[in-house]
């Protein structure tokens, strides 16, 4: 259910940036979703959007195998915007001809404006003003269908901005919601606001108010448990829905085994402490080492875990009596990688997203399934939760379970327990710990030669990931100092028996991801 007055529509169509249009449209205070290309027109209608932007992609529009999305969309009365890949495929569908560049536009270029309304107000035109934008297509508009008119130019795109006279529909071949096109952002606000005529009324303050009365119409008086880790997105969960409902929550933190060194009894005192929550402990370590023994591939690692936490949560709801729902802490980056786009696979299950629905007796409550996770940290902060509980550095919800590359064992949990403290002692010493986004160690499946004193060694190596992100959606390695680096290596080396070998990951977020598994 929508429980938002204005929504900006987003069709994907494969951009690695796709995500960075949700980004910039939600900090104009409006709120934005991104679905798949082949979103029905029935669904479309039903959500009824004050606009739609269709999404760059890798592809060319007469490809064979092309993404369309469904041509009726341009007789809703909706203002669309196309970016790139949309923006050809929204000229092609309103009668305009495409063909390949003769010349590619990858990059930096600069775009003459020829009117300085509707997408362009406020800007500077004419031919002494360039704005610096970033392309990067191999086609371009050549005809221009009947009823539209262009407004701006690049040296290689002779139809760079397009728009119809009387429809609201916009094109552009560049990207505005990178950071490399400057007027990027004057771009998009007047889309939002001059042509989807939207308020800027999406704050947290209105999210909360918008997201506890929806909690309560659907929970009514029935009871609600809640999965809590001690996580970011655990934590802003717990305590938006239990300003819904109060003593109707209780939440359940379970011990898997696969914690960090000390975290179980520190999330325990910090919420029994700090809070009004009702937490109940339980300890199924046993449990899921058992049920991960023997188990290599990561999917079936993160399955077995994911079924492990709902067989618990249900044991759990029926000493509580009448349980009717189970909240927890899915984020909109967990929703976009579990959706398969053109019917691929996706690029991983989430624990708390992957299918598992089907099998509970539980209906799920999921009150951040919409944010990005800067914007559960502004919710946090905004329900009055401490800075130290929002500021963690994000911690998957199979724990080192997926740290461990291979087969998870007891003796393979204290190597990489014993190597994520050293990592996160030494950040945090060195002021880095809230500099990056993340910072862990990884146990890998192999052992290497090495020499300790006199003697021959064959022991495991770690990897050390750390990485700068804001979303999570991408990624790029982080250039901690090589002293720091060292330092880490050192303590590893020496403070945890079974590893002779300590590498750095320097791979971004794609074409790898953050976690190994």
């Amino acid at each position: 259910m929508n429980i938002h007055n204005e929504t900006i529509l987003i069709l994907d169509f494969g951009s690695q940036t796709t995500q960075l249009i949700a980004r910039r449209i939600r900090e104009q205070k409006v709120y934005c979703e991104i679905h798949p290309f082949s979103l029905a027109i029935e669904k479309i209608r039903e959500m009824a959007p004050a606009g739609i932007v269709l999404s760059g992609g890798p592809f060319s529009v007469y490809d064979s195998d092309a993404p369309h999305s469904n041509p009726k969309i341009l007789d809703l009365d909706i203002p669309i915007l196309g970016i790139c890949y949309g923006a050809q495929l929204l000229i092609l569908q309103c009668g305009g001809q495409v063909e390949k560049a003769e010349n590619r536009e990858f990059g930096k270029a600069e775009l003459q404006v020829l009117r300085t309304d509707g997408l362009f107000a406020g800007l500077e035109t004419g031919e002494v003003h360039h704005h610096q934008v970033w392309m990067s297509h191999g086609d371009r508009v050549e005809v221009v269908p009947e009823g539209f008119e262009t407004t701006a130019i690049s040296a290689h795109s002779p139809h760079a901005a397009l728009r119809h006279d009387k429809k609201p529909l916009v094109a552009v071949q560049f990207h505005p919601e990178v950071v490399h096109t400057l007027i990027g952002t004057d771009v998009l606000r007047n889309f939002i606001f001059g042509i989807c005529d939207c308020s800027p009324d999406w704050t947290m303050h209105s999210f909360i108010e918008t997201t506890v009365k929806a909690i309560k119409q659907l929970v009514g008086d029935q009871k609600v448990i809640c999965a809590l880790s001690g996580g970011v997105d655990s934590s802003v969960t717990a305590a938006i829905v239990h300003r819904a409902i109060g003593d109707q929550l209780t939440c359940i933190y379970v011990n898997n085994g696969l914690m960090r060194t000390g975290e179980s009894e520190a999330i325990l005192r910090f919420f029994r402490q700090t809070s009004k929550l009702n937490v109940i402990d339980v300890n199924a370590s046993d449990f899921f080492l058992s049920e991960l023994k023997g188990i290599l591939e990561p999917e079936i690692k993160r399955k077995k875990i994911g079924l492990g936490f709902i067989k618990i949560f249900e044991d759990e709801a029926k000493k509580l009596g009448e349980v009717a729902f189970l909240a927890q802490g899915t984020l909109y980056p967990d929703v976009i990688e579990s959706v398969s786009f053109r019917g691929e696979a996706p690029i991983k299950s989430h624990h708390n997203v992957g299918g598992l629905p089907e099998v509970m007796k539980l209906e799920l409550i999921e009150p951040l399934r919409e944010l990005f996770k800067d914007e559960v940290r502004k919710l946090g902060l905004e329900l009055g939760l401490p800075e130290e509980a929002i500021y963690r550095q994000p911690f998957p919800g199979p724990g080192l379970g997926i740290r461990i590359m291979g087969e998870i064992t007891r003796d393979r949990l204290e190597i990489v327990r014993q190597a994520d403290v050293i990592v996160l002692d030494e950040m945090k010493k060195h002021g880095w710990y809230r500099k990056v986004w993340q910072s862990f160690a990884v146990l890998l499946p192999i052992q290497t030669v090495g020499v300790m004193g006199d003697g021959r060694t064959y022991e495991y190596v770690i990897a050390i990931r750390c990485v700068d992100s804001r979303d999570a959606m991408t990624a790029d390695w982080s250039r901690v100092p090589y002293d720091i680096l060292g330092i880490i290596s050192t303590r590893i080396i020496n403070e945890v028996r079974g590893v002779n070998r300590v590498v750095y990951d320097i791979s971004s977020k794609p074409p790898s991801t953050i976690e190994w598994e």
